[in-house]
């Protein structure tokens, strides 16, 4: 068993380390054009042009690897325009950075305009993005390799081949193909699913071993149990992997909806829906979170709900078979088979309603929710192609019909003891199918790059002015023949930064990678001492590297690449430490040059981006809230104009994300840190259940309930409000109408007063598709009126609890919807 466990848990890592294989492509493409292109020049140059100097060749390569990095286009047809399109300001700059090439001073002031323009047209999107860079990285090697005006000719054809080639390789002969891809992610989603499943089995067999070692109840040598440590059975070391295998899988998941969103397909799976295909990830997602959070719960319950070792033994068992159907390269049948063995093995819990066993129930009903979401995906979506599939096997509580709405899924399940009327306390959470979101809704997202009185880009590309210009003044002053290295890392650390915090992030990262790469280039040019093939072998090689890490971490790129420049200097016989101290120096110039630049010009706070981010991301939310409710109720735009503003709120969280970052570095005596994380945790929350609403809402689009308005409507506002008031209190302290103190008010009782009519409905199906609705506003509202509580900005409604259970009821377990 063991065995097994380690050599999946080798294959998991395999899978997921880069889910689709997106960046291996790109490293392996990359640089297969930087040795064509390479190639291809230095051939000219041995056969045609014998004058010219070998900077050439290195030309071409650098170019080919520069529009692989550039082009980030969603479709190959727009990348091959992008990179076509890269020819023309590649050649203009080109012939201009020659032609001042001999003029220091000119050639300076236009190279410092040349970067502005690069960072301007950012606004433009990805193709602005590229055809700035297709400006810069020229116009810097013709400085960098002094290039002379009898060189122009040699120059832009190594221009256009160093292009031609990439547009060759990536846009044509291994263009990518959308099934391939969303194939390998769907795969490494199998993979994160299989490993979540196995982190919340190492939580129960934790739990398991611990209360087989813990001394009865009545004994005198029970340890004292603090407030907060009701969850000492089980060690946080394996909470935090269990938390970061759901993190890992939530990616994943949303890779995939990437994927789906930026395809001009209705079906990149054969026989599958978009939609359809997009809701069976979310659907499982969901499911696999809910099993998450049950087991969480579960195992830090007081005495009086601590599962028996029985019920651990029959959870587990549920565990194991679950985990038999999400592994990698299972025959169709024998997933149906283990899925049903799931439901089998946790059946006596669901069905037992007994007072304390609350929390054992909770998790087995999500044992048998995660199976259904896996036998729905399956069905649909059977291993590989050419597997037959299993007609007419039903198994408990799966639809017949593969197309079924998850709603109507819900409504189909045998009883389950939860959610019978009216839910219990802590019902279903995220049990339920019908909570997920659709990716593939076409919708255009707005990047966001709005600033007040100034676009991002307009301001960064005055930042960029500055710093640049300063990075050459202070470069040359260090080493007139090295100011360029000063240069480029001044321009560089500014790309795909929105405050000063990002940019301090982005920058110490760059110098570390350099310290870091020059100590690596010392052992291989000793390594590599006098063999060129070896050098070479070794320069694709960290080139490759480099290419493969950049997305991880762009120190990774400054390491490699600064491993390949001293394999170079080795190669042409210039290689010396103090070449290599020399860019660390320079280096270093050019960061702290950006950071005088972005603090004292036109300054953008990191904390002001924060508050710019949260308000957008709560706009959004709204929007979403209202819309979902509005289609609920037979009103507003619709179900898909809902998922529409579900995808834009979903962009405006991975820009709060990132801003974010910069406020959660561990740096000593950072005051706040643990309030700006919480305040993430929460409004993650907000966008899962948020979109899970409009998801719902957009299921029962053809059914709606208008006579529900008079409860609904008022619990809805509610819960907008606390939202728009939590908002207030994150960004300002304050209300925005009069400047008073915000304080946000429960809205428990009007949800209370909605799902109260909802659970009076005579329809079985619309009695649980109400209550999902319910149950989902409530929670939003929870995680919201719980952080502002703990903010000071809301009446505690819990004042029996202590500070610990409080935080644990209502923030620790906000990140999953508690």
């Amino acid at each position: 068993m063991g065995t097994t466990r380690a050599i999946e848990s080798l294959r998991t890592l395999l899978v997921t380390a880069d889910p689709g294989l997106a960046r291996l492509r790109l490293a392996s493409v990359a640089v297969a054009s930087m040795a064509i292109a390479a190639g291809l020049v230095a051939w000219g140059r041995a056969t045609i042009a014998t004058n010219e100097p070998v900077t050439v060749v290195l030309f071409a390569g650098v170019l080919a690897m520069i529009s692989n990095l550039a082009v980030n286009e969603k479709t190959v047809p727009r990348q091959r325009v992008t990179t076509a399109l890269m020819v023309l300001p590649a050649l203009a700059s080109t012939v201009v950075g020659t032609l001042l090439s001999p003029h220091r001073l000119v050639a300076d002031v236009v190279f410092v305009a040349v970067m502005v323009g690069a960072v301007y047209v950012r606004r433009f999107g990805p193709r602005g993005f590229a055809l700035g860079m297709g400006a810069f990285m020229p116009f810097f090697f013709t400085q960098f390799l002094q290039a002379k005006s009898p060189q122009i000719p040699a120059l832009c054809v190594a221009v256009v081949i160093g292009l031609g080639v990439t547009l060759l390789l990536r846009c044509f002969l291994f263009a990518e193909r959308p099934e391939r891809t969303l194939r390998r992610l769907v795969d490494a989603f199998r993979a994160r699913a299989h490993e979540m499943v196995m982190r919340v089995d190492d939580v129960l067999a934790e739990a398991q071993q611990g209360s087989t070692r813990a001394p009865g109840r009545g004994s005198s040598s029970a340890p004292l149990r603090l407030p907060g440590a009701e969850h000492e059975q089980v060690g946080d070391a394996v909470l935090e992997r269990l938390y970061r295998a759901r993190r890992r899988l939530n990616e994943t998941a949303l890779m995939v909806e990437d994927q789906l969103e930026h395809t001009v397909a209705d079906r990149v799976w054969p026989g599958l829906e978009n939609d359809l295909l997009a809701l069976r990830v979310v659907d499982t997602e969901l499911g696999l979170e809910r099993l998450g959070v049950a087991t969480r719960r579960l195992v830090r319950a007081t005495d009086s709900q601590r599962p028996s070792a029985l019920a651990l033994t029959a959870l587990r068992t549920g565990l194991t078979h679950l985990a038999r159907a999400t592994a990698r390269r299972v025959p169709h049948r024998e997933i149906l088979a283990e899925l049903a063995d799931a439901r089998g093995a946790v059946a006596g819990l669901v069905a037992d309603t007994s007072r304390g066993h609350e929390r054992v129930q909770r998790t087995a009903f999500a044992v048998r929710r995660t199976a259904d979401s896996v036998e729905y995906a399956q069905r649909d979506l059977p291993a590989r192609p050419g597997q037959a599939m299993t007609e007419g096997i039903v198994l408990p509580g799966v639809p017949r019909a593969p197309s079924a709405s998850p709603v109507a899924v819900a409504a189909e399940a045998a009883p389950d003891g939860i959610a019978e009327g009216r839910p219990t306390a802590g019902g279903s959470g995220n049990d339920d199918p019908s909570s997920g979101t659709g990716a593939g809704s076409g919708s255009d997202t707005r990047p966001d790059t709005e600033d007040r009185g100034l676009l991002l880009t307009t301001r960064q590309a005055i930042q960029v002015g500055v710093g640049t210009t300063i990075a050459i003044g202070l470069g040359e002053l260090l080493a007139p023949a090295r100011w360029y290295w000063a240069v480029i890392a001044s321009f560089v650390v500014f790309a795909n930064t929105a405050s000063r915090g990002d940019l301090l992030s982005r920058g110490w990262g760059r110098v570390v990678g350099t310290v870091g790469g020059v100590a690596a280039g010392m052992g291989l040019a000793a390594l590599t001492a006098g063999n060129q093939v070896l050098s070479l072998v070794l320069l694709f090689g960290c080139a490759f590297l480099a290419l493969y890490l950049v997305r991880v971490s762009p120190g990774m790129l400054a390491f490699w690449i600064t491993a390949v420049l001293a394999l170079v200097y080795g190669l042409i016989g210039q290689f010396s430490v103090q070449t290599l101290v020399l860019r660390i120096e320079e280096t270093l110039v050019g960061v702290l040059a950006s950071v005088v630049a972005a603090f004292l010009v036109l300054p953008k706070g990191t904390r002001e981006a924060f508050g710019e981010a949260v308000e957008d991301f709560v706009d959004h939310a709204d929007t979403v809230l209202d819309a979902a409710v509005g289609t609920i109720l037979g009103r507003g735009r619709g179900g898909a104009a809902a998922l529409e503003d579900a995808r834009d709120m979903d962009t405006s969280l991975a820009t709060l994300r990132a801003r974010t970052k910069p406020l959660l570095v561990n740096t000593p005596k950072r005051r706040g840190r643990s309030s700006h994380r919480r305040a993430l945790r929460v409004f993650t929350i907000v966008d899962h259940y948020a979109r899970s609403l409009a998801r719902t809402g957009a299921d029962l689009a053809s059914d709606p309930t208008p006579g529900w308005g008079p409860t609904l409507e008022p619990a809805l506002a509610a819960v907008r409000a606390n939202l728009d008031g939590l908002r207030d209190v994150v960004v300002r302290g304050r209300r925005r109408s009069d400047g008073e103190q915000v304080l946000v008010h429960s809205a428990e009782e009007l949800v209370d007063r909605a799902e109260e009519q909802a659970a009076y409905a005579q329809d079985p199906r619309r009695r649980n598709d109400a209550l999902v609705v319910t149950r989902l506003l409530r929670r939003i509202d929870q995680a919201v009126v719980a952080l502002a509580v703990d903010l000071g900005a809301a009446a505690d409604p819990d004042d029996d609890q202590s500070p610990s259970s409080r935080a644990r009821a209502g923030l620790v377990n906000t990140r999953s919807g508690s």
